[in-house]
């Protein structure tokens, strides 16, 4: 049997402790960079899953609140607005009042903070929204808002 003396062991441990100390710094960078954000910064704190908030509206109605869910469609002319779903519920987020926009093609685990609100479309709201909807997407005639101060999501989200 090999013996290893102490003085070739602690070359190997220093090595091994800076390399896990890189891989570590690596991956805190990664996840610092890895939302794209959009208007103003989402302020960290508790954030309420979407479903979660449509569960119990009430309770999250006319609040600032940070809401998380993935971003499943955008506004195809301007970018002005995406959709934000969680397991099952969804809720359409305007982007201020037009205060910032979205790239066309964004999907992805999100977070936006912003105020909710339940608002029932009038006919020619509804048939707007429908144009700036991508193909095959329904315009409900009530549907939950969010209307954001900022939008994140993840940049480097496989599923986007």
């Amino acid at each position: 049997m090999m013996r290893t003396s102490p003085e070739g062991v602690r070359p190997m441990r220093r090595v091994l402790v800076m390399v896990g100390l890189m891989v570590s710094t690596a991956a805190v960078n990664a996840a610092d960079g890895a939302w794209e954000k959009f208007g103003a910064d989402v302020p960290a704190g508790p954030v309420v899953p979407l479903a979660q908030a449509l569960a119990d509206p009430a309770a999250h109605e006319g609040q600032s609140r940070v809401f998380s869910g993935r971003v499943v469609d955008v506004c195809q002319k301007k970018g002005c607005w995406v959709m934000l779903e969680d397991a099952g519920q969804g809720a359409r987020v305007l982007l201020g009042d037009h205060d910032f926009y979205v790239p066309k093609d964004v999907r992805g685990p999100a977070q936006v903070h912003g105020v909710l609100s339940k608002v029932t479309l009038s006919p020619a709201a509804r048939e707007h929204t429908a144009k700036e909807t991508s193909p095959g997407a329904a315009v409900p005639t009530v549907e939950y808002r969010i209307v954001a101060e900022g939008v994140q999501v993840l940049a480097d989200d496989p599923g986007a």
